[in-house]
């Protein structure tokens, strides 16, 4: 996906955003909350209907807006897992909730340790 790796850490925005916004009104939420849109994140942000995201992120020499409908279904609402102003969603969770996806939560995929109960 157009520049995206696995070492960019990515933040979901906490509430519903108006879709009309553009780069630099969702740069100017961005550094409202603290982060700083040229240290490299991504920023998810999702219109209340959750038909439409955005992923605002600078790309080494420019500021780079992902935009994506649904034509069925809705995104995941991001905000229900929101601690304060932003949600941190790890890059395969980006690609999940950018395909239409839920994302339900974080799962342990250890396996946990087996316990013999007849030797016990």
């Amino acid at each position: 996906m157009l520049g995206l790796n696995r070492k960019l850490r990515v933040f979901a925005w906490a509430a519903p955003v108006d879709m009309r916004k553009s780069f630099w009104t969702l740069a100017a939420l961005v550094e409202a909350e603290g982060h700083v849109v040229v240290d490299g994140d991504a920023f998810v942000f999702v219109g209340r209907s959750r038909r439409r995201a955005k992923v605002l992120w600078f790309d080494g020499t420019g500021r780079v807006l992902l935009a994506k409908v649904l034509e069925g279904g809705r995104f995941a609402p991001v905000w229900e897992r929101a601690v304060s102003g932003v949600a941190a969603l790890t890059m395969s969770e980006l690609m999940v909730f950018l395909e239409g996806s839920a994302i339900v939560g974080r799962v342990s995929i250890v396996a946990p340790t087996f316990v013999d109960e007849k030797s016990s």
